[in-house]
């Protein structure tokens, strides 16, 4: 009888040692990873809910849709330079084959930035990448998103005209609640944006006195914030104009 039941679990044993050696998971060394970082020109922060969605693709066919091979999504992105690291498996790696790239930003599934140009790549390298990403198109660029929470310095002023050393600032928050540096003030204001439309009121500021030209330039200033209709960003720089689309501010963005 003992031996019967020896037996039974020796032999019973055997197979189910044979079935987990048969299915081996991959391993580390089986793993490859492209590593790098994302960039843009634009001196724009992110807001907190943009994603960064970077891709490994065998771009090889044009007449035929890209094959991702691996991606990473990064969310929150955070600001740049974003780090990224896309794992695949080398084996699907064919010599003679075309791979590449591919890189976007979005803020609330609406394109901000993306990589207009093929970063080709051999993927077996251990070479970082750099990718560069272009702020997409107007009609597709989250405007409010590049505009909320950026600090602008003001470059011109209607009435004054181009403002050589740029010090006077204005930002406008998630809240609404806009202001800035003046060129002798500490201002703030309440603002609404839109896509494209923008609004600012109740202004006010600090009672410092400062030379006459400086506060000609500051009334100028909240003169022309208070006439505020439409707006556009374009590579960094914030344009406001009146309701007749007239131009009376510019802005470029502050680092």
């Amino acid at each position: 009888m003992f031996d019967r039941i020896a037996e039974f679990f020796v032999f019973g044993f055997v197979p189910l040692v044979v079935g987990i050696l048969a299915v081996p998971e991959l391993s580390v060394a089986a793993q490859k990873s492209v590593r790098g970082e994302v960039i843009y020109r634009e001196r724009i922060a992110l807001p907190p809910s943009a994603v960064l969605s970077v891709e490994l693709a065998d771009v090889s066919l044009s007449d035929a849709p890209a094959r991702i091979i691996g991606e990473q999504k990064v969310k929150p992105a955070g600001q740049v330079p974003i780090s990224f690291e896309i794992k695949f498996d080398p084996s699907v790696i064919r010599p003679g084959m075309t791979y590449a790239l591919q890189a976007r930003i979005t803020v609330d599934d609406r394109l901000m930035f993306i990589s207009d140009v093929r970063h080709q790549l051999d993927p077996l390298t251990d070479a970082p990448q750099t990718i560069m990403l272009k702020m997409a198109a107007s009609d597709d660029a989250p405007a409010k998103a590049s505009m909320l929470g950026q600090s602008w310095l003001v470059d011109y002023i209607d009435g004054v005209g181009e403002i050589r050393e740029p010090q006077a600032t204005f930002r406008i928050g998630k809240s609404g609640k806009a202001g800035g540096n003046g060129p002798c003030n500490v201002y703030f204001a309440t603002a609404r944006v839109d896509d494209r439309t923008i609004s600012v009121s109740n202004i006010g500021s600090t009672y410092k006195a400062c030379a006459p030209e400086v506060m000609t330039e500051e009334k100028a200033l909240f003169d022309a914030l208070a006439k505020a209709a439409t707006y556009s960003i374009d590579a960094g720089k914030l344009t406001i104009s009146d309701k007749d689309g007239h131009e009376i501010l510019r802005f470029s963005a502050a680092s």
